[in-house]
């Protein structure tokens, strides 16, 4: 079968599309054929070599959530599944592939409705998302700034703050264009990179920053913290952080101010399993929108990728098997 693999760390060009075996599922195993394959952030930090450290090499298979339906299950594994359309959560590999295996306690049906794209660009982000706003201890009346705003984790992440009774909910984001479209989704102010922005009543600080960014401007966010503010950092597209941004929040003491980073590999699985069946059911239904830059085919990786490189990609880039 076709897979996309990293043949050298670096820029998109070292992305490349080879012939594979077939996964076997193991006992507790599904496998699946690959309708959509998301393509997230984390899958360019593997890419650049950024995660060399924690064990991902070169030859690695990218892609971490697909969506399709199952053939094949391993033992143990209900055979009621054969012939579902599911979404799934192929660990740190796997998914970039015409078939992927994952875990049955990791797969979940798709709701009447739902596109396999609709599933890939909202299955991984929108449980970020939830659990993100969660830890922040986000409350109705609150004023949240979302960092990073144009991918799928921000711009679900603004509408469930909108409807959670956000007292204002300000973005920051490249574009007039894209700022429009995050109005369109709930958001009330619109920053720029830097965070900031012309317009009446944009709060001069916020409860909740939600940073997707990272990189060298996030100690500007800290200081846009209201006394008693909630950081919590959910990714490093923009990479790491300064070393020293601690200083930040030491320099602020008496505002006591919180800084969180959040993964949700540490929610539990069932938890996590019921905040995304829910948000499929609402994603069918049109109260949760789902946005998808573009379906590309397999082997459109390098473009895919490029894309993202770029800043192009407003919502989630999907690769067609």
């Amino acid at each position: 079968m076709k897979a996309v693999v990293i043949r050298e760390f670096g820029n998109p060009d070292g992305l490349e599309v080879v012939d594979v075996p077939v996964p076997v599922p193991a006992p507790g195993q599904v496998l699946i054929a690959t309708e959509a394959a998301g393509v997230g952030g984390v899958d360019a930090v593997i890419r650049r070599g950024m995660l060399a450290a924690y064990g991902f090499q070169e030859g690695h298979l990218l892609g971490s959530e697909v969506a399709g339906s199952v053939t094949v299950v391993g033992e143990g594994v209900d055979a009621s599944w054969i012939g579902r359309r599911v979404w799934a959560f192929t660990g740190v590999s796997g998914g970039y592939a015409e078939q992927a295996v994952a875990a049955v306690e990791d797969i979940l049906p798709l709701p009447d409705g739902l596109t396999g794209a609709d599933a890939v660009t909202l299955g991984g982000s929108g449980v970020v998302a939830h659990f993100a706003l969660e830890r922040a201890r986000f409350t109705p009346g609150e004023a949240v700034l979302v960092r990073g705003a144009a991918g799928s984790i921000g711009i679900t992440a603004v509408q469930l703050a909108a409807r959670g009774g956000a007292g204002a909910v300000a973005v920051t984001t490249s574009s007039a264009e894209r700022g429009a479209r995050l109005r369109d989704l709930g958001a009330t102010h619109v920053l720029d990179r830097s965070g900031e922005g012309a317009g009446p009543n944009v709060p001069s600080g916020f409860d909740v920053v939600l940073d997707v960014a990272g990189g060298p401007q996030l100690p500007l966010f800290l200081d846009r913290l209201n006394s008693n503010g909630r950081f919590v950092s959910v990714g490093v597209a923009g990479g790491q952080p300064p070393a020293d941004f601690g200083m930040r929040l030491m320099d602020a003491f008496r505002r006591s101010l919180s800084f969180a980073t959040f993964s949700s590999d540490t929610v539990p699985v069932p938890d996590r399993q019921a905040v995304r069946s829910a948000q499929f059911t609402d994603a069918a239904h049109g109260s949760l929108r789902t946005v998808v830059h573009e379906v590309l085919p397999l082997d459109q990786a390098v473009l895919a990728h490029r894309k993202m490189d770029a800043g192009e990609v407003f919502g989630r880039v999907v690769l067609a098997p």
